[in-house]
C-alpha cells in the first residue's frame, strides 16, 4: 500500500473539475426549457461482484447463495416497478473480468433471459506497483467478450455476423491511466477498448478521486488520441447532427453539488454523484438534483440520461439499490410522473442507453422506447421476433 495523499495532492486532483463545474451548471441551466415535456433514462451501472466481501473474498458455494438472493431481490423490484413503457426496473451488470466463473455466468445469462437486466464488461487491473501491459490487457478482453458472447449468449452486436460489442466500467475508476499509473498502467487502454468492441464508458463520475477528469455531466466522445493517457480528459460533446461520434462514447453521471446541512450557519456542501448507496438519502429532490445535471444530446432538451452507480453486493448499500428503499423511492418517481405526466421515467440498459443516444444524434424523435435495439441487439435475442 502507498501512503495517504495529502490534502494539497488531493486538491490539485481536483481543481481542474471544480473550477469548470460551475460553466457546466450554467450550460445546462441555460438549456433547460420550462415547459417541454421530459423523457428521463434511468440506467443503473452495477459494479457487479457477487464475491465481494470485507474481507476475504466469498468461495464459490458463498457467491452462488449471494448471487441466488440478489436474483429474488431483482425479481421483486421487477415485478413492483415498472416504467411507463411496462418495463422493469432492472441493473446493467458490469461483471468483473478477472472474477470470471462459468457457473456465476450461467445464472447471470438465466437473469438476463428473465428481463431482470443485461451483463456488460467490468475489469480491475494493475495496481498500486504492478501496471498492467497493452498486450495483457487487449487479450483479456477479447478472451472474455467473446467468453460471454459465445459460452454465455450474453452482450450485444450490430448483426449476427459482427464482432460482439460491449459497455465498460473501469474497476478502481482509473479509466485511461487515469490514477497516476496505479489501477491501469496503460496509455492507451481507450484504443484498445475501441478495438476490442467497447460502445460505451460508464465509469464516470469518480470525484473526488484522481480520476476524475473536467468533463462533467455530459455525453461525449474522448478528445485526445485515444493511444494517448487519460484522451477523455477533453472530448466533443455528441449532438443532434447525424455525426457518428467515436468509440468509446463516454456518458457520465450526475455530479452536482447541493447543501444539506449547516454548520455553525455556514452551509456544507456535498456531491451527489448518482450513488444508489445506504449514505446518501433519497429524496424528492435527488431526481432534480440529476436532471440538473443535464446529460443530454445537443439539440435534444427533452431527453434526460440519468446513469446512476452501485455496488450490488455491499450488504450496507443493497436496500438503497434494489431492496425495499429502492422499490419504495422509485415507485414513488413514478407515482408523481404519473400524477402530473411529467418527466416520463424510463429504465434502461446500458446497451439501450446507447442506442436511445445514436438514435438521437440521428434526429429520431419521439419516444425513446422505441428505439431500444436501434443499432444493437443482444445476442441472446437473435434469432427471434
Amino acid at each position: 500500500m502507498t501512503d495517504s495523499p495529502s490534502f494539497v495532492s488531493k486538491l490539485a486532483w481536483n481543481l481542474p473539475w471544480m473550477v469548470r463545474y460551475p460553466w457546466t451548471r450554467l450550460r445546462s441551466y441555460g438549456e433547460m426549457t420550462a415547459f417541454e415535456k421530459k423523457h428521463v433514462v434511468i440506467t443503473i451501472a452495477d459494479h457487479f461482484e457477487p464475491a465481494w466481501n470485507d474481507g476475504p473474498f466469498w468461495d464459490l458455494k458463498g457467491q452462488i447463495r449471494r448471487l441466488k438472493e440478489f436474483r429474488e431481490m431483482a425479481r421483486r423490484i421487477a415485478a413492483l416497478v415498472r416504467d411507463v413503457d411496462d418495463t422493469g426496473f432492472r441493473h446493467t451488470f458490469f461483471y468483473p473480468a478477472e472474477q470470471y466463473d462459468p457457473s456465476i455466468l450461467e445464472i447471470m445469462s438465466e437473469m438476463q433471459a428473465e428481463g431482470l437486466g443485461e451483463t456488460e464488461v467490468h475489469l480491475h487491473h494493475g495496481g498500486y506497483d504492478v501496471a498492467d501491459t497493452s498486450e495483457n490487457l487487449r487479450r483479456t478482453l477479447l478472451e472474455f467478450r467473446d467468453t460471454l458472447a459465445e459460452r454465455h449468449r450474453l452482450l450485444s452486436r450490430t448483426d449476427p455476423n459482427s464482432d460482439p460489442m460491449y459497455a465498460f466500467v473501469h474497476g478502481n475508476l482509473a479509466l485511461g491511466n487515469s490514477s497516476g499509473g496505479q489501477h491501469c498502467g496503460v496509455d492507451d487502454e481507450l484504443q484498445i477498448l475501441r478495438e476490442t468492441g467497447c460502445y460505451i464508458d460508464m465509469t464516470l463520475p469518480s470525484a473526488p478521486d484522481r480520476s476524475q477528469v473536467p468533463m462533467l455531466n455530459q455525453i461525449y466522445e474522448p478528445g485526445r488520441p485515444l493511444d494517448a493517457p487519460v484522451p477523455h480528459r477533453t472530448g466533443r460533446r455528441v449532438a443532434a447532427d447525424g455525426r457518428d461520434p467515436r468509440l468509446p462514447m463516454i456518458l457520465t453521471g450526475p455530479l452536482v453539488f447541493y447543501l444539506p446541512r449547516r454548520f455553525a450557519g455556514l452551509p456544507l456542501p456535498r456531491l451527489d454523484d448518482g450513488a444508489l448507496a445506504g449514505n446518501q438519502a433519497f429524496s424528492p429532490e435527488r431526481l432534480r438534483r440529476w436532471m440538473s445535471a443535464n446529460v443530454t444530446v445537443a439539440g435534444r432538451s427533452d431527453l434526460v440520461f440519468v446513469k446512476l452507480y452501485c455496488h450490488g453486493f455491499f450488504d450496507h448499500d443493497q436496500q438503497a439499490c434494489i431492496g425495499e428503499d429502492a422499490i419504495r423511492f422509485f415507485s414513488e418517481l413514478l407515482e408523481r410522473s404519473n400524477r402530473n405526466g411529467e418527466p416520463t421515467i424510463h429504465f434502461a440498459s446500458a446497451r439501450e442507453t446507447f442506442n436511445m443516444v445514436c438514435a438521437a444524434i440521428d434526429g429520431k424523435t419521439g419516444e425513446p422506447n422505441q428505439y431500444r435495439n436501434y443499432r444493437l441487439r443482444p445476442i441472446m435475442a437473435e434469432g427471434k421476433v
